[in-house]
């Protein structure tokens, strides 16, 4: 049983973002510090990814555990009433996250996703895994495009 009347509870929901939430500044702020340039939201590519590294072609998601259901992850709990609700609408995103991301590489694009636990868990971290795949996106570049 919710503890909390319905229009509190949705009240609590609308103020959930959709976008620039705390994790997605903390990765952007990473990067920016490592020397990146990035646009955000990308309307024209699919997921309108949080973050685009145009000369790596890459896309970086930031994605919430609750929402995007990180396995083995605390705060990708289930609430307790409403079960099947949640559970249908997490299984809808966790697929439109799969059709996404394989748009994307199938359209020549390297998706990264960046989950928020690791972020609030160790951002230096996450900085040293993005350094790492964007070093190794470039070196690929460069192997497949000399001169």
């Amino acid at each position: 049983m919710d503890k909390i009347t319905p229009e509190r509870r949705s009240w609590n929901m609308s103020r959930i973002r959709g976008r620039d939430t705390t994790p997605e500044r903390q990765v952007r702020s990473l990067l920016h510090r490592m020397g990146y340039r990035f646009s955000l939201k990308r309307r024209d590519l699919p997921g309108n990814p949080d973050i685009v590294l145009p000369k790596y072609k890459t896309t970086i998601f930031v994605h919430g555990c609750f929402w995007h259901r990180h396995k083995g992850c605390k705060m990708a709990t289930v609430p307790k009433t409403h079960t099947d609700f949640w559970m249908h609408k997490f299984d809808d995103n966790v697929a439109r996250d799969h059709v996404v991301q394989q748009k994307l590489l199938s359209d020549g694009w390297h998706v990264l996703i960046v989950w928020q636990c690791q972020v609030e868990r160790s951002p230096q971290t996450v900085a040293r895994r993005l350094q790492a795949a964007l070093l190794r996106i470039d070196q690929e570049h460069l192997n497949i495009n000399p001169g």
